[in-house]
């Protein structure tokens, strides 16, 4: 029967009956806020105790002419069709269709059964419009009702919320109510002198409205975001509206994913808004879910994977990198490349003799690498290989010792860290402790400095990052990076045996020795930072770089009789020199003449030299009041090359005194080499330290492994990284990493369903326009003659096909349709009244033949379509025959009757 089809209610009676479900179930109408009626309805039942588990949300696939058709009479479609909500651009909304479902549980019911757990609700909202202007028109005082009664429910103020997923529909009197009513809720029971402190959004940008199931997706995209401790992107925006006023508000347009940094003062929060025709209002108030409970494992959504392989010889590895079998796409199975990526990282087993480790897109990159990794095996069995593109290959155990390297200043970049942290809680950690140090030493708090809010225009951007430049605040972020990547090694299990830094970096590297915790670490980054700043400000010194040995630099300098000094002594053959401004201008001069290339630095002043000398006593002076240990490692310090000394009285000093001090990193990196020091693992942002220690060991037999490039963003360089050090054989737990995230089955393994729908729409992945733009475009088609020859024979072939030509007809002109309009047959009753006849169809017309096939099938296909139309007009004749003696017995049917009441025969004109 279909008579339940019609029926809206079944939806969730079908869903109770296969489940086994006994407690209420029912659908609910609130336009565009249907999910969220439904979720208020759900989180009643569990309040009054009436269920236990509900599982409740939204669901719209009606995207029919008719709906089309509703929705522009409105008008409330977008005419360039695109959803750009918030945006200067906005000129309404596209519809789109989806599902959306959560199951609800009271939280002390879920903590105690061990379920896991997304996020919590704490508190729905709803309201009406009340008396307003129409159906359509929303009322922001409404709005900003619901969204109050959310907040007093939840126990917390619009102050504490930092994102919030909007209604967002991208019509221009939507947005602007919406906007409206959102300032009256936060300004009036948050903080009205704070501004832009809450992410602002909407998933509408990604999937357009789908109407009853907005909700869904909002509160969806809300709990993931809790999740996975990321802002997401809202997308499309290049400029928000302005007539929105924006800046003056509470919120910020998010249209980059950046890490949710939060400290420990209260969880993540998010508000997720649904509206619908004629005034219902919902507002939902999540919060990140901090307590026992396990928490629900993460989606892996990354731009590459790193898979492993070991074998026991070169020609086994060869052989298992063949073996793998990365099928073919399909529509129905999800990719190998996270799976195998997982589970080759959980095998991995670092004392194999033969490693290969493939940092790949996609499969079909898989697949590409996998067979150029074999090829490379074979041709060059034992031989330790690696290519651009990310196949690293290795032989033997690890040789010599592992030691971290720390960058300096001058390798920050904004939004540096911004792929592990979205990826990894260990990686976000420091990140969330820094900001429990706002107030006390960072204002505004770090995170705020190095992911700043997006930027709409150059000016703006370019601030950004001059901000991050300023020594105060580079040294701490430079700093809260290090220690980021350094969580996810330790995670690992990589523990070195040295550390030593760069400059600044030694700070991290003496923590890493266990000399500080990490608050200290950044205490110490922000006062040194803060200290350099003011002697820059104070001072008027220079810095220059020379390519030249620094034997050469020194006999230069010494003989001109130059009042500089040797601050930094990089590589081989890069010296940096540190002095007054004129003097520095007057040896770039002299080293010109002695045909040696010397190029200004961007820096502030002279730092490591005697110009910054009055920094280094209130340095000392606050490291006396921090809690300082002696380091459990080895730690390089820059101005002896050697180990620090292993009392703390020691540490304070020789850190102190290292602001004016010479940096000899080419001597340290020789002096660590030769304590056993083999694997050079670059700790931080960019990937500096790395070349140097390649130019210093050239030669000599080492590795040197960056984790980051200045500027890429996502987890590529990370993955490089860790291949590196897989193909040299260092032992890591790479399985460590995947703890957090949803476990994942073999693709391979999953059963082809019974049956697949596969999309098929016209414009199915050909957006407009080609992101090449107009030049992409396809032609328009060509036009076709009026009159086609006629089809030419096919004969009997490989297939016995014999069909005969087919002919061709004239079109239908507008003087034969009116010949055969007025070719009928008339003829006039009793009563003179002309009784008009249709006469018999002519054969209908075939449509002109435009081509000529050469492919038997495609023309006994067209003789087969021929035949049905002949067959098909038959049959209207027949038809139309039957109707017209039908008409003339009824005609002389009448007729008689006629003539039995009036005694007058009927007359006839006809022949």
């Amino acid at each position: 029967s279909s008579f339940p089809g019609l029926l809206g209610n079944v939806v969730a009676g079908r869903i109770a009956n296969r489940l086994d479900l006994g407690g209420t179930n029912c659908v609910t109408d609130a336009a565009c806020a249907s999910a969220f009626s439904a979720v208020s309805m759900a989180v009643s039942e569990l309040y009054l105790g009436d269920s236990d588990l509900v599982i409740t949300g939204g669901v719209d696939t009606l995207n029919d002419i008719f709906m089309y058709m509703c929705f522009s009479k409105t008008p409330a479609l977008s005419a360039t069709g695109d959803c750009r909500p918030f945006s200067d651009q906005a000129d309404g909304t596209i519809l789109g269709e989806g599902l959306g479902m959560v199951a609800l549980k009271r939280l002390a019911d879920a903590e105690r059964d061990g379920d896991r757990v997304y996020a919590v609700i704490r508190g729905v909202g709803s309201s009406s419009d009340g008396r307003a202007k129409s159906v359509y028109a929303p009322r922001s005082s409404g709005q900003a009702k619901a969204i109050r009664r959310a907040y007093e429910l939840a126990g917390f103020g619009p102050e504490t919320v930092e994102l919030l997923e909007a209604h967002g529909t991208a019509t221009k009197a939507g947005d602007v109510a919406e906007f409206s009513g959102l300032k009256l809720a936060f300004e009036e029971e948050g903080d009205s002198v704070r501004k832009g402190w809450c992410a602002l959004g909407s998933v509408k940008s990604q999937i357009g409205h789908t109407k009853a199931a907005a909700g869904s997706a909002g509160l969806f995209k809300a709990v993931m975001a809790l999740q996975h401790k990321v802002l997401p992107p809202t997308i499309k925006v290049d400029k928000p509206n302005p007539g929105l006023e924006i800046e003056e508000s509470p919120f910020y347009l998010n249209t980059e994913a950046r890490p949710w940094i939060r400290g420990g003062d209260h969880p993540r929060r998010a508000g997720v808004s649904s509206f619908g025709f004629g005034g219902s209002n919902f507002h939902i108030a999540v919060e990140e879910y901090a307590g026992p409970a396990p928490r629900a494992g993460r989606l892996r959504s990354t731009s590459d994977e790193l898979v492993v392989v070991t074998a026991p010889s070169p020609a086994a590895l060869a052989e298992a990198l063949r073996a793998i079998d990365v099928p073919e796409a399909a529509s129905w199975r999800p990719p190998l490349l996270p799976w195998l990526a997982r589970d080759s990282q959980e095998r991995y087993d670092a004392a194999a003799p033969a490693r290969a480790a493939i940092v790949a897109k996609n499969d079909d990159d898989l697949r590409s690498k996998l067979q150029k990794a074999a090829e490379l095996v074979s041709r060059r069995p034992g031989e330790p290989a690696q290519t651009p593109n990310g196949i690293h290959i290795g032989y033997g155990k690890a040789e010599g010792d592992v030691a971290f390297l720390f960058p300096g200043q001058g390798s920050q970049y904004l939004g540096m860290g911004k792929g592990l942290a979205m990826s990894f809680d260990e990686a976000i950690g420091p990140w969330d402790r820094a900001a429990d140090l706002a107030g006390e030493i960072f204002e505004p708090p770090l995170h705020e400095v190095v992911f700043p809010k997006p930027a709409f225009d150059d000016e703006t951007r370019a601030a950004q990052r001059d901000e991050l430049v300023k020594t105060e605040w580079a040294q701490p972020a430079i700093g809260c990076t290090s220690l980021s990547m350094l969580r996810l090694l330790q995670t690992m299990g990589l523990e070195p045996a040295m550390v030593g830094g760069h400059s600044f970096g030694e700070v991290i590297a003496l923590h890493a020795a266990g000399a500080f915790d990490e608050a200290t670490a950044l205490r110490v980054a922000r006062r040194r930072g803060q200290l350099m700043a003011e002697a820059a400000a104070t001072t008027a010194g220079s810095m220059c770089a020379v390519v030249a040995s620094i034997e050469r630099v020194r006999e230069v300098i010494d003989a001109a009789g130059l009042d500089v000094v040797v601050a930094n002594h990089n590589a081989p053959e890069q010296v940096v020199l540190s002095g007054a401004t004129e003097a520095i201008a007057k040896a770039e001069t002299v080293l010109a003449g002695a045909g040696l290339t010397a190029k200004r630095l961007p820096v502030a002043t002279a730092f490591h030299s005697p110009i910054v000398k009055s920094s280094s006593a209130p340095f000392a002076a606050a490291l006396e009041e921090m809690t300082i240990a002696a380091p459990r490692k080895t730690v390089y310090a820059n101005t002896t090359a050697a180990p620090y000394a292993c009392d703390v009285a020691g540490v304070r000093a020789t850190l102190a005194a290292q602001i004016a001090e010479p940096v000899r990193f080419v001597e340290q990196i020789e002096a660590m080499h030769e304590a056993g020091a083999r694997i050079f693992v670059e700790v931080g942002p960019g990937s500096v330290l790395t070349g140097l220690a390649g130019r210093i060991l050239k030669g000599r037999p080492h590795v040197a492994v960056a984790l980051d490039d200045k500027g890429a963003d996502g987890l590529g360089r990370w993955h490089t990284g860790l291949a590196a050090l897989v193909a040299a054989g260092v032992a890591l737990d790479l399985g460590a990493l995947w703890r957090d995230y949803r476990p994942l089955a073999d693709p391979r393994e999953l059963p082809a369903p019974k049956m697949i729908l596969n999309l098929t729409g016209t414009n199915y992945g050909k957006p407009y326009p080609p992101p090449e733009g107009a030049a992409a475009m396809p032609p328009p088609n060509p036009e076709l003659p009026v009159d086609a020859p006629h089809a030419t024979s096919v004969h009997a072939g490989t297939n016995g096909v014999d069909v005969t030509p087919i002919a061709t007809h004239a079109p239908v002109t507008a003087s034969n349709l009116e010949a055969t309009v007025n070719d009928s047959t008339t003829n006039k009753g009793a009563n003179g009244a002309a009784h008009h006849h249709p006469a018999p169809q002519a054969p209908m017309a075939a449509y002109p033949q435009t081509a000529v096939y050469a492919d038997p099938w495609l023309v006994a296909y067209q003789q087969a379509q021929q035949q049905t139309a002949e067959a098909h007009t038959a049959f209207q004749n027949a038809m139309a025959q039957a109707h017209i003696a039908f008409l003339q017995s009824s005609e002389a049917a009448m007729d008689g009757l006629v003539a039995m009441a009036t005694g007058v025969a009927p007359t006839s004109d006809r022949e």
